[in-house]
């Protein structure tokens, strides 16, 4: 990865934390360097892009060796409609965020995506109402 910050941006940053232009982009660098700044990227709004339909997906899956786990987690890459992935301790297995234009749309990737995923055992959704928290930074 190549993180990349405009001169623009390290000045707004600097003139917010009251550093000078340098130290302020060397702190930026360093920070990049060590692996805690992990990249930059656009904030996108879904529902102005179409896509107005999300959905919790719990898996549960019928074995947990390591490879139906890393069968499963395989396959999870290949479907875009998934934005978040997240393995869990206990029952379910997984918890999917699902984002899709509209509900025929979730049920076609259901059918034909999500309910052939290799090592399910069993899938439940759960439709998102609104987004309370989204995004937050880490508690620092």
């Amino acid at each position: 990865m190549t993180p990349f910050i405009n001169v623009s941006d390290v000045t707004e940053l600097a003139e917010r934390v009251g550093l000078s232009l340098s130290p302020c982009h060397r702190r930026v660098r360093a920070l990049e360097d060590s692996g805690v700044l992990l990249g930059y990227r656009a904030q996108l709004d879904p529902v102005a892009l179409g896509l107005n339909f999300s959905a919790m997906v719990f898996a549960t899956l019928r074995e947990g060796d390591r490879q139906a786990v890393e069968a499963f987690e395989t396959a999870l890459v290949s479907i875009p409609q998934i934005v978040d992935a997240q393995r869990l301790f206990g029952e379910p297995d997984y918890l999917l965020h699902v984002i899709t234009q509209d509900l025929p749309a979730f049920q076609r990737l259901y059918d034909e995506s999500l309910s052939t995923l290799p090592n399910v055992q069993r899938l439940t959704s759960t439709l998102v109402m609104k987004r309370v928290v989204q995004d937050r930074p880490l508690p620092l």
